[in-house]
C-alpha cells in the first residue's frame, strides 16, 4: 500500500512539472495591399500597387510557457515582407525587423521584456491618438515624428506594471552601445496610461540621446537630445469615437521631415527642433464598416516657422471577421518651405496628397 501511495504521488508531481512546462506558439499576420495615387511630388503623380497600407503586411510567432507560481515566459518574433515582390520588408535585411524580444509575465509583478520592441510613444500614438491607427493615407506619422527609433528601439528593456483600477505605467530603456560612455545613442521613455469606462488616456515622454560616438574619442560628436511628450486620449460614445492628442517636440530629431525634398525646393525643408502637434478625429460605425476622419497641424516654431496641416477621410468595410477592404484620401497643405508628405503606414509618401484602396487580412 505504502509502494501505491509513494508512486501515485511521484506520478502526480511528474504531471504537474509537465504542466507546468507546457508551452505553446502561435503563428499570426497580416497581408495588406493595394492601390496607391500619390500627387503633388517633384517627381510627379504615382500610382503603384503596394504593401502594407492599413498595416504592414507582416508574420510573427509568439510563444508563451507556464514556468508555474503567476510566472510566464515569452517571445515574439516578427518580420515584414511586401506583397507586391515578395522580399523582405526593411532597408537591412534583418530578419526580424519588426520585434524580437524574449522576457517574463507576471499578473501581479507585471513584464519585463529584452530585445527590439514597440516605443511607448508610438503605441500611445497608434493605439490611442490616432483614429486611422497609424495606418492609411490619413496616418498620424504624417505629421507626428512617429518614424525610425520612435516606432521600434533595438537593445531595449521593457517593463509594463500590471494594472491597477485601470492605471498602468511601461518604461523602455535602450542602450547606445558605445564604448566609453554609457548615455552615447541610448534612449529612455516612460508612459503613464489609464483605461476605463469608455476612456483611454496616455501620457508618455520619449528622451533620445543624439551622440554618435562615445564622449573623449576622436570621433566623437555631442549634440542636443531630442525630446517628445505626448498626451493622447480617446473616448467611445458608442455612436461615434472622438481622439485628441497633442505633442511637444524640442530639440535634435524632435521632429524628422520623413522625405528630405519631396517637392525638389531651392531651398529643402528644414527640420523643426522645436514644435508642437496636434490631432482631433473620430470613427463611427456606418454599415458594416467603419468611418475615419482627422485634422491634424503642425506647428513650428522656428525662425523658419514651416507649418503643416492635414485632412483626411477614410472607410473600412468588414468583408468578415479577419477580412476588411478600405478607401482613404488625404491631403496636407505645407507652408512657408515645408516638406512634409502623404504617406502610409509602410511608406513616407512622395506628394502632398494620396488616395488608397485595398484589402486587409489577419491570421
Amino acid at each position: 500500500m505504502k509502494k501505491l501511495t509513494l508512486a501515485a504521488i511521484f506520478a502526480g508531481s511528474f504531471a504537474a512539472l509537465t504542466a507546468h512546462a507546457q508551452s505553446n506558439v502561435t503563428i499570426y499576420g497580416i497581408v495588406d495591399a493595394g492601390i496607391v495615387r500619390e500627387t503633388g511630388g517633384a517627381a510627379g503623380d504615382v500610382t503603384k500597387l503596394t504593401s502594407g497600407i492599413g498595416s504592414q503586411s507582416r508574420i510573427g510567432f509568439r510563444g508563451v510557457e507556464d514556468l508555474g507560481g503567476d510566472l510566464s515566459a515569452i517571445f515574439t518574433l516578427e518580420t515584414g515582407f511586401r506583397l507586391d515582390d515578395g522580399s523582405l520588408d526593411n532597408s537591412s535585411s534583418a530578419l526580424f525587423n519588426r520585434q524580437a524580444f524574449v522576457g517574463l509575465k507576471s499578473k501581479s509583478l507585471g513584464t519585463l521584456t529584452l530585445g527590439r520592441q514597440y516605443n511607448p510613444l508610438y503605441n500611445a500614438m497608434s493605439q490611442v491618438a490616432d483614429p486611422f491607427g497609424a495606418g492609411y493615407a490619413g496616418n498620424i506619422k504624417n505629421l507626428f515624428p512617429a518614424g525610425g527609433v520612435n516606432t521600434r528601439v533595438s537593445n531595449a528593456i521593457v517593463y509594463t506594471t500590471p494594472s491597477w483600477s485601470g492605471f498602468s505605467v511601461d518604461g523602455l530603456y535602450a542602450l547606445g552601445e558605445q564604448s566609453g560612455d554609457n548615455t552615447a545613442g541610448r534612449q529612455y521613455a516612460i508612459g503613464f496610461n489609464y483605461t476605463g469606462f469608455g476612456l483611454n488616456v496616455r501620457l508618455v515622454h520619449n528622451n533620445r540621446n543624439n551622440d554618435v560616438a562615445a564622449t573623449g574619442t576622436a570621433a566623437a560628436i555631442n549634440r542636443d537630445d531630442g525630446k517628445n511628450t505626448l498626451l493622447a486620449a480617446n473616448y467611445d460614445f458608442k455612436v461615434v469615437k472622438l481622439f485628441a492628442a497633442y505633442e511637444w517636440d524640442k530639440g535634435l530629431n524632435s521632429s524628422p521631415i520623413p522625405v528630405a525634398n519631396a517637392f525638389g525646393l531651392r531651398t529643402p525643408p528644414r527640420p523643426s527642433t522645436d514644435s508642437n502637434d496636434a490631432l482631433v478625429g473620430l470613427t463611427a460605425p456606418v454599415g458594416n464598416g467603419t468611418v475615419m476622419a482627422s485634422w491634424m497641424n503642425k506647428n513650428d516654431k522656428t525662425v523658419n516657422n514651416q507649418d503643416a496641416h492635414q485632412w483626411a477621410v477614410g472607410y473600412s468595410y468588414s468583408l468578415s471577421k479577419r477580412t476588411s477592404a478600405y478607401v482613404a484620401y488625404a491631403k496636407i497643405k505645407n507652408k512657408n518651405g515645408a516638406g512634409y508628405t502623404v504617406g502610409n503606414n509602410n511608406e513616407a509618401g512622395s506628394g502632398d496628397a494620396a488616395f488608397n484602396l485595398g484589402v486587409r487580412h489577419t491570421f
